[in-house]
């Protein structure tokens, strides 16, 4: 049989002649395709893949504009002019600006948040709002309602000092209120379980009149105004920073609200009150009496800085003199800094201090060191008599 491949005329090329396919091509491809590059496939790949991401990216940063842009860059939303009508805010102790905007625009004094606390960023002076209640208008500007509440003129508030004994608490509160005088401590005498005082206070008001600036409102009264300040106590007092400190000082936390009062009373700066707490808790631990001036004025309602050794024979209970521990209830109503001092105290061995003159109170372990600094405050105040630093511990 003739072998066709080899036929005279018929060659590679020709009419009829079998294709040879090219070198290396895969089976299957038709003749004159190249086989694609792998190398050109991965390329290709990777700027496909390069070009979705970045528009991803491009999408996501369209976004980003589309949504924060209205926030961001136009204008907050404010009204025009001084506005009309009459609305009262409250703003209470610690409130931010934030804050303080958010009640304005429920309000419809200001327009905006935003525009209140731009506006109160712009002011030299925009973090000083007092608390109190103001009046002001409906449709205001955020500038002026701003200039409104950083009058503090405007603010109409009641504050608490630091130290302040209930009975200076019950005569600014009728006082403020315009009540009759007495009225306040009836109040609470009669309404003592609606105060919401903590049951280890054992129905004792004293300490937690908590000191600070409460807005007054036409509908504030005796009660309302003495709720708060428990309830501001009560908040400063809760936690187990304080049960902690107690118990490692080896008292009650009521106890240590009372240590807080001691420390109030007995010096006038963060650092001393400290020390103060201190001396209170080492000759509690030592079950040494306390000896302390202030808790006998407390108990004849005065409040000065020399104690005669008739006063230290006075049959009370509050005489830390002759009635060893802590006085029955705290002798005032001690600030932040008192408290702190109450649950850190300093550290030291001290079990006596005097104010030998004013900026210069002493503590020391040693009761012929103690004497040393006595004389010297003696001659301080026969030198100037109208001053009358105190001394405590006596040793």
């Amino acid at each position: 049989m003739t072998d066709p491949y080899t036929a005279p005329g018929l060659t590679p090329g020709h009419l009829g002649a079998p294709v040879i396919e090219p070198e290396g091509a895969p089976p299957g491809l038709p003749y004159g395709v190249e086989p694609p590059d792998p190398e050109q496939l991965r390329t290709r790949a990777a700027c496909c893949l390069s070009v979705a991401g970045l528009l991803g990216v491009a999408m996501a940063l369209a976004l980003t504009v589309f949504v924060l842009w209205p926030e961001g860059k136009q204008p907050a939303p404010d009204f025009a002019g001084g506005g009309s009508g009459q609305v009262q805010v409250s703003v209470t102790q610690g409130a931010s600006l934030t804050q303080i905007g958010k009640t304005l625009t429920a309000k419809h004094v200001v327009a905006s948040t935003r525009a209140f606390t731009e506006a109160a960023a712009k002011s030299p002076a925009g973090n000083n709002i007092h608390p109190g209640t103001y009046t002001l208008k409906e449709r205001m500007s955020a500038v002026s309602a701003l200039n409104v509440l950083l009058d503090p003129s405007n603010a109409n508030a009641l504050t608490v000092p630091e130290g302040w004994r209930s009975t200076q608490v019950f005569a600014a509160i009728d006082s403020r209120l315009g009540l009759k005088p007495g009225t306040a401590r009836t109040t609470a005498e009669q309404h003592l379980g609606e105060l919401g005082l903590p049951a280890d206070a054992s129905g004792h008001l004293e300490g937690y009149l908590y000191p600070a600036t409460y807005p007054v409102t036409g509908d504030s009264t005796a009660l309302s105004l003495l709720q708060d300040m428990v309830k501001e106590a009560d908040g400063n007092l809760d936690g187990p920073s304080v049960a902690d400190a107690a118990t490692a000082n080896g008292v009650t936390p009521y106890g240590l609200l009372a240590v807080a009062s001691l420390a109030q009373a007995e010096a006038d700066n963060p650092e001393d009150m400290a020390k103060v707490a201190r001396v209170v808790y080492n000759r509690l631990a030592k079950k040494m009496p306390l000896q302390l001036d202030s808790t006998i004025n407390y108990a004849l309602g005065r409040s000065t800085l020399t104690t005669t050794h008739d006063d230290t024979r006075l049959d009370s209970p509050f005489n830390t003199y002759a009635h060893p521990g802590l006085p029955p209830t705290p002798i005032g109503n001690p600030g932040r800094d008192a408290l702190r001092a109450a649950i850190h105290p300093a550290d030291g061995d001290w079990l006596y201090f005097v104010t030998v003159q004013p900026g210069d109170t002493r503590f020391t372990d040693s009761e012929e060191q103690q004497r040393k600094n006595v004389d010297e405050f003696n001659a301080y105040r026969a030198r100037n008599s109208s001053a009358q630093p105190s001394a405590s511990p006596s040793p």
